[in-house]
């Protein structure tokens, strides 16, 4: 019996993506970039135990609470109203404290849409120790909105970006596999389709209904998908002719076997180079929209709506810039991302070539 080397590791990469590895890495600006956007966005994965107007934790007459979880009512401290507890009320805090209980708070005691009643300065109040980074004008902490907005971009964009990649693909696949009538008529179709102009859609249905963030991403699932078309097509039409596909016809394969263990991996390098740019342009549609107005719903946690607040109040720079910074951080580290897995899956390239 033959043992495996137990020196390699279990994932053992094949050489061709041995080599693409290595030439990801190689890239140091894209490869530190990768690892800062993923603990950025994990981080903010975890916003309400950062960002919160609830503690994280209670101690009462020796009982455990997690707000952060469950809601409580008033009276389970001792309260007078069957509502849930404001924590931020002083008066609840004493009726907590005055009988020996202790509460956990986050780092911030805001969450996106607390309202900060104590501003000693009209809103939008400058940075304090207080709200690191200020309040917006109807008197919400920046950072915190910073933090949940942050989420939803990328979490948005993520979604978009992989439904959208799944349809592209299948369609181009489609379209280059059968070629002759099939292709023709799609193309057409993606002519006539392309030709819709998205903005004005999104201000006739804005004007229906409240856009949400499942409506934002089917709307714009609608037209993404075409960006990955003509790429798949290529791949699949290049590689219709060549001798494996004609081989596996002839042995009676499938046309579905043979799209989706003998060509589509071909197409799948094309794809994967440009998923972080398809990516990029989610979020950066996403905060155009809400800049716009025509986003997420009032009151929503969004990079966008921060910039039209900095656009609306000139007299408080640090929204402009606080939410410029972020989102410039942001899409350059996709952008340096993407330029990495664009290298490191391009043939021509050579191992830790410029």
């Amino acid at each position: 019996m033959r043992l495996r080397n137990s020196s390699r590791p279990w994932f053992d990469l094949s050489p061709i993506n041995r080599r693409r590895w290595q030439n990801f890495r190689a890239n140091k600006r894209g490869f530190w970039s990768l690892w800062i956007f993923l603990a950025l966005f994990i981080l903010t994965l975890f916003a309400e135990f950062i960002a919160n107007d609830k503690p994280l934790l209670i101690q009462y007459e020796g009982d455990y609470y997690f707000p952060v979880f469950t809601a409580y009512v008033e009276t389970e401290f001792g309260g007078d109203f069957e509502t849930e507890a404001d924590y931020r009320d002083p008066y609840v805090q004493a009726l907590i404290t005055d009988k020996g209980g202790d509460l956990w708070w986050p780092p911030i005691r805001y969450s996106y849409d607390t309202i900060n009643l104590d501003l000693p300065v009209p809103a939008p109040a400058p940075p304090s120790s207080e709200n690191w980074l200020g309040t917006d004008d109807q008197a919400r902490d920046v950072l915190a909105r910073l933090i949940y907005g942050f989420r939803i971009s990328v979490l948005f964009g993520l979604t978009l970006t992989l439904f959208s990649s799944l349809v592209g693909v299948l369609a181009g696949a489609v379209q280059g596999y059968f070629g002759g009538w099939i292709d023709l008529a799609f193309q057409r179709f993606i002519e006539i389709w392309t030709s819709i102009p998205i903005i004005y859609l999104l201000i006739i249905l804005a004007a229906v209904i409240e856009p949400n963030f499942w409506i934002l991403l089917g709307i714009m699932l609608a037209f993404s998908w075409i960006a990955l078309v003509p790429v798949v097509r290529a791949e699949f039409l290049r590689a219709r002719n060549f001798e494996y596909v004609r081989a596996a016809r002839a042995l009676g394969v499938g046309n579905v076997t043979i799209m989706l263990r003998h060509m589509l991996p071909n197409a799948m390098v094309a794809t994967l180079t440009f998923m972080p740019f398809i990516l990029n342009g989610s979020i950066t549609t996403l905060t155009s929209l809400d800049f716009l107005g025509f986003g997420l719903p009032p009151g929503s946690p969004s990079l966008g709506e921060l910039l039209a607040q900095g656009k609306n109040n000139i007299q408080a720079p640090w929204l402009g810039i606080t939410a410029f910074l972020v989102i410039a951080a942001m899409l350059s580290l996709l952008i340096f991302v993407g330029e990495a897995v664009r290298d490191a899956f391009d043939p021509r390239k050579a191992l830790g070539s410029k």
